[in-house]
């Protein structure tokens, strides 16, 4: 599991465009330390380091340590939390405008479903 985490912590720095040094500087963690546990022996921190990492990057620590969102009940494959960090990626890079019309669009297929789900039509 420790290569999980190192992993996990790479993928997670990659996608948010931090370096280590930055990470350092958000939680006070040297940048030595946080390169034991991105190097190649992997080292996993102790508890309140895994904490201060996911909270500054705002993912949880099961995460981390297993690369699976709680907040999914554990059941997103890997595949489908790739796609759902592509599309937030591609959302950051749009203008407030862009986002507006895409939450709009968004609400609309989800009262959609909510609608056929309800009249046990099935899902889209």
């Amino acid at each position: 599991m420790d290569s999980s985490f190192r992993q996990n912590l790479r993928s997670e720095l990659d996608f948010q465009g931090l370096t280590v040094k930055e990470l350092s500087a958000r939680t006070g963690i040297p940048k030595s330390t946080l390169d034991c546990y991105l190097g190649a022996r992997a080292a996993m921190p102790p508890a309140d380091a895994a904490v201060l990492i996911a909270k500054s990057l705002n993912v949880s620590v099961e995460y981390l340590v297993t690369g699976v969102d709680g907040h999914f009940g554990g059941s997103l494959p890997q595949d489908q939390s790739k796609m759902l960090k592509d599309i937030v990626a591609d959302l950051l890079k749009m203008n407030r405008t862009a986002l507006c019309y895409t939450h709009a669009s968004v609400r609309a297929m989800l009262k959609a479903q909510d609608a056929l789900l309800s009249s046990g039509s099935g899902s889209l």
